[in-house]
């Protein structure tokens, strides 16, 4: 009897495990601290996990023209996404918002940034690191605030490029750069910031940055990215992702 009252629940386990699958997954470098939070729910609820791929969203656009193997897009744009649908690599109508990013001004030293930006203006700095705005998006905005702030011959000769937010972190982190322009979810945890100092820049100096996931043709019949792309629009994530700085 203690053996039979055991055996439904062995067999669900069972059935979970079968059922579990790996999907690859091709992330914005701005996400990639909130992804890693989410595959940690996926994988508790469902099984499945993700093989995470981070980096610059014009660098996946060419490898997945090029037949790269993913199986989930998450870009910092929605153009992006966009075209991979009209080059018939996206599956129709996957397509959806998934975080609206923000940008910030951010210093390793705590005494750098101040609340309005105007270290910029200084001479307090050497070197300001931005995403390549060929590449990324965030990149793109942060040429965008320069140009609107009127200090793009000022900031020009002190710009140091990496290939995607991900890198122009790294360089302020590493002190190689004394301050840079990276995405709010790289600085916060738990809706704060971890060190450093920030001017959060205003909105009205860049267009929206609306980030959007899609399902590409070679995950159609993959569980795993489709519940990835589930669990992406579910209210809790939704929170989760809120709590690293991003409008939904």
């Amino acid at each position: 009897m203690f053996a039979r009252s055991l055996l439904p629940a062995w067999l669900f386990f069972m059935a979970g495990a079968l059922h579990a699958a790996e999907t690859q997954v091709a992330v914005a470098a701005n996400f990639a601290e909130p992804i890693k939070a989410i595959a940690a729910v996926l994988e508790k609820t469902t099984g499945h996990t993700l093989k995470i791929t981070v980096g610059a969203t014009g660098r996946f656009y060419a490898q997945i023209k090029n037949g790269a193997p993913f199986d989930v897009f998450l870009s910092a744009d929605t153009r992006t996404p966009v075209q991979l649908e009209t080059d018939g690599l996206a599956q129709p109508g996957s397509r959806f918002t998934y975080a609206t990013g923000k940008l910030v001004l951010w210093s390793a030293d705590a005494a750098k940034v101040d609340g309005q930006g105007a270290v910029l203006k200084s001479d307090g700095f050497r070197k300001l690191a931005i995403a390549n705005p060929k590449t990324a998006p965030y990149g793109a905005a942060s040429i965008e605030v320069i140009d609107k702030l009127g200090l793009t011959a000022a900031l020009t000769p002190k710009l140091v490029q990496g290939e995607s937010i991900g890198q122009a972190y790294n360089f302020a982190y590493t002190g190689n750069a004394e301050i840079a322009f990276v995405a709010m979810s790289q600085v916060l945890e738990g809706g704060r910031l971890k060190s450093g100092s920030m001017w959060v820049v205003p909105q009205t100096l860049y267009a929206p940055i609306q980030q959007d996931a899609v399902l590409l043709k070679t995950g159609a019949n993959n569980e795993a990215a489709k519940a990835l792309m589930k669990l992406l629009q579910s209210p809790n994530i939704k929170d989760l992702i809120r709590s690293y700085g991003y409008d939904i």
